[in-house]
């Protein structure tokens, strides 16, 4: 039997950190729709300055919370024309070097994608290692989840998607 119980002096050893984020984008036309890193068939892709990839947004953010380092926003501000249109898989990789020289380290990713519409469940494999690969972890560490907003709100309205990830971080010095 594995004994999964911390103490509180182990907790401040390891100096395990958590962080979480979240991030929405709407629909547009003639864009094509990017999560993941993978590229989904459907009619609209999501506004954005990069590839609006808000599930890596959402991921990126929540490690960048765990690690005290702010937010994409800081780091990648929309108003810079070197982020137009950029893979969201590139600034991942960014934000990995960040937290890296910081001295942490990404244990594992929960997320979660909520979307109306299309139906991410055939994409997610592909997602999770394109995630595990850029954050040099395993794909066991990456857990994607994908729900409805049974019709409500403008997810449920299929106006665009969200997404929520949770990081815990480890320090490795």
């Amino acid at each position: 039997m594995i004994n999964n119980t911390i103490s509180e002096s182990e907790i401040m050893d390891r100096k395990i950190r958590i962080g979480n984020g979240f991030d929405v984008h709407r629909f547009i036309d003639n864009r094509p729709l990017i999560l993941g890193g993978v590229s989904i068939a459907y009619k609209q892709g999501l506004d954005g300055h990069s590839d609006a990839d808000v599930l890596i947004h959402s991921i990126m953010d929540a490690i960048l919370g765990g690690a005290s380092l702010g937010d994409i926003g800081h780091h990648f501000p929309n108003t810079d024309p070197v982020y137009a249109g950029i893979s969201s898989l590139v600034l991942l990789k960014r934000v990995n070097k960040l937290v890296n020289e910081k001295g942490y380290v990404t244990g594992n990713i929960d997320t979660v994608i909520l979307a109306e519409k299309p139906i991410v469940a055939p994409y997610i494999r592909n997602m999770k290692k394109n995630i595990s690969e850029v954050l040099n972890i395993s794909e066991d560490n990456v857990n994607i989840k994908a729900t409805t907003m049974e019709k409500l709100g403008f997810i449920g309205r299929e106006e665009g998607i969200g997404a929520m990830s949770v990081a815990l971080l480890y320090k490795t010095e």
